[in-house]
């Protein structure tokens, strides 16, 4: 199933474009098309600001990829107890509202996602340049640490239908 994101009035203002905006654009073009992505940053910093994407904002996106891969294997798994309760920092309850948080504990109840994988979730939503986050943006970045995470083929198939199922139901 392929997936095309429009960024809307992207010749308006430039600016407004996001880290997640670039993000999903590299998912949609690079992941679901099964086209390589480029191993060379240079040529995929091109090819971004080809696209319509800021300078600064490729440059995040690519260092936000890089702490993706850095934290794949990173976590301590044995300090992670699987029945525990999360208690968000100040700073992450300013930028995951109830809505978010009450997805994420969904996800962990559900068996989608373990506590390894929702700490590597709020780690990079944290990295996000955004105050606050919607639900649809959240619901991207579990996507895209699913994607990165070995053995969670299943779990990301069932977020990526859920995606999906947002996105047919805003279009029509």
């Amino acid at each position: 199933m392929e997936v095309n994101i429009v960024v809307v009035n992207r010749d308006e203002n430039p600016m407004k474009e996001t880290i997640l905006d670039v993000l999903i654009y590299l998912f949609d073009h690079y992941v679901e098309e099964e086209i390589e992505i480029v191993s060379d940053q240079t040529d995929l910093k091109t090819q971004l600001i080809q696209a319509g994407f800021a300078d600064i904002q490729v440059d995040k996106a690519i260092d936000w990829l890089e702490g993706l891969a850095s934290q794949k294997d990173g976590l301590d798994t044995d300090v992670l107890p699987s029945r525990s309760i999360r208690v968000f920092s100040e700073l992450e309850n300013e930028k995951l509202d109830m809505e978010c948080k009450g997805f994420l504990l969904f996800l962990e109840q559900s068996g989608v996602i373990d506590a390894e994988d929702r700490e590597l979730v709020i780690d990079r939503v944290m990295a996000l340049e955004t105050e606050s986050l919607e639900l649809q943006q959240l619901k991207w970045v579990v996507l895209m640490v699913l994607f990165n995470r070995p053995g969670k083929e299943a779990a990301f198939a069932w977020m990526e239908d859920i995606i999906m199922d947002d996105i047919s139901t805003i279009i029509h």
